[in-house]
């Protein structure tokens, strides 16, 4: 039973554990301005508005995939589709308005979802205004993962950029606030032997859960889980939830068992609400995130969902492995930490035994002086899956490379780290003859598979061209450094 709001209506229905909400909402409650395009959370036709209460119990919205959000997740939530955003032609959203008046809707089957990430936009610009709204880098974030086909964006741009100045009606309902109780109510049972859907609100419900049921998969943000049923058509035979369970939303400043500061990311923290803090600590890896996904997979994927997942080609487990990140584990025993270079065993095979769950990823503070470099390659530039990631790790010392750490993704079975490469660097100068030594040693490190994102040599040779690309980073920081050096004696001296 999932009880939640539809455009300020109050529903409560009964949905089959793999049901999604676009199919919800199509196929069970007729409403098809949603459409289904790519069933893979790619071209955002299917996108609608996510209502939840932020600490202070006012309702904000997000942006989301509706082919690859379980319905059960709706449970408390306010879902808003394009139907709900005008009572009728007279009293359009400004966003509708907006793309009326700049002509930003030709076939229109991509219009729904167009509007509403401009709506979701709309509703940030309003609760908080930012100093420059209308950057072009805001606009690509909102609207990067909403395809259009026969339009061309600049009206759609035009529109995002006008929907500010055109009077247009907010339905009040937005406001609304939400019954606690009926959140509340859809806890996890462990005595409820008929469910398929379990969504416990702590970690203690959801490891019991895990033990009981070990077959079952846990699911989060959906994003690569659900395409088991959309593209591949299976019947997930039991999930559980854990995007409601309090301490894996937790971010807190903490250390790790060695004693280092940093931050502890629950595991069901999302890439939106990871942003600010990564963009202020490791703008290389906030930056990451932008190339990982669009703003409805940020919205609703999660750290801990991308490392579980244990894909080669994950985007984050590299940048975790070369910043040395600790993992938490729970399960009936109590909890484990362990280093995220013991966590991925072989392929889509993990540390965890059938009872556990990740609960925490630990990502350590800045050193001072220390580096991290992270790059992506992909056929796209944005919403791509990797074909080769490398995010790298070192500081200087005298002159020569220090606690070098290389980690690649879409090299072998797991992401993992290249040794080899980093014994040819560690305590060296990074010259061109010690870099090649190191690419040398990379190819003994790795022996990549070929697929339909790379043949074996490109990942090969494209590693190797991402450790050059390193050496230049490095001699170019280097040289700068001395040059500001020189300038400031130069000062001083007169």
């Amino acid at each position: 039973m999932i009880t939640f709001h539809l455009n300020g209506q109050p529903h409560r229905l009964t949905a089959d554990a793999h049901l999604s909400v676009l199919e919800l909402l199509r196929e069970q409650l007729h409403l098809t301005g949603t459409k289904e395009g790519c069933a893979s959370g790619d071209c955002g036709a299917c996108t609608v508005a996510i209502g939840a209460p932020d600490a202070n119990g006012e309702l904000c919205y997000h942006s989301a995939n509706a082919c690859i959000m379980p319905a059960h997740q709706l449970q408390g939530r306010h879902l808003v589709t394009v139907e709900g955003l005008a009572d009728d032609q007279q009293y359009l959203h400004p966003a509708q308005a907006a793309m009326v008046e700049c002509h930003g809707s030709q076939c229109g089957f991509c219009t729904p979802g167009i509007v509403m990430s401009l709506f979701t936009l709309h509703e940030e610009q309003r609760t908080t205004p930012p100093a420059a709204p209308f950057i072009p880098e805001r606009l690509e974030a909102a609207l990067g993962g909403n395809l259009c086909r026969c339009t061309g964006y600049r009206p759609i741009r035009d529109a995002a950029l006008a929907m500010n100045n055109i009077d247009g009606h907010r339905p009040t309902w937005l406001d609304a606030t939400l019954d606690d109780a009926q959140d509340n109510q859809h806890g996890a049972s462990l005595d409820e032997a008929s469910s398929r859907f379990h969504q416990p609100r702590q970690l203690n419900d959801l490891v019991r859960l895990r033990a009981a049921h070990p077959e079952a998969r846990l699911v989060a943000g959906a994003t690569d889980l659900w395409l088991e049923v959309t593209q591949q058509l299976k019947d997930l035979p039991r999930l559980i939830d854990t995007t409601r369970v309090s301490e894996l939303q937790q971010i807190e400043q903490g250390q790790d068992v060695s004693g280092r500061p940093g931050w502890w990311i629950g595991a069901a923290v999302t890439y939106a609400r990871l942003e600010p803090l990564l963009e202020s600590e490791y703008p290389a890896f906030a930056h990451l995130l932008h190339r990982l996904g669009s703003a409805q997979v940020r919205n609703r994927g999660t750290l801990g969902g991308n490392v579980a997942n244990a894909s080669p080609i994950g985007d984050t487990p590299p940048v975790l492995l070369a910043l040395d990140a600790q993992l938490r584990l729970a399960g009936p025993n109590g909890f484990r930490e362990i280093a995220a270079s013991n966590f991925f065993i072989d392929y889509k095979k993990t540390n965890l035994t059938e009872d556990e769950v990740l609960s925490a990823v630990f990502i350590p503070a800045p050193q001072a002086g220390r580096q991290l470099k992270v790059w992506k390659l992909s056929k796209r530039r944005e919403d791509d899956i990797s074909a080769v990631l490398g995010a790298f790790a070192w500081h200087m010392e005298d002159g020569c490379l220090r606690d070098v750490r290389l980690a690649f993704g879409g090299m072998a079975g797991i992401p993992a780290r290249a040794r080899g490469a980093e014994a040819a660097l560690e305590g060296l100068p990074p010259s061109p003859t010690v870099f090649e030594a190191a690419r040398k040693a990379l190819r003994n490190d790795f022996s990549p598979m070929s697929d339909v994102r790379g043949s074996a040599d490109y990942r090969t040779r494209s590693a190797s061209a991402l450790l050059e690309r390193l050496r230049l980073v490095i001699e170019s920081s280097t040289h700068t450094q001395t040059h500001t050096q020189e300038v400031m004696l130069h000062a001083y001296a007169h």
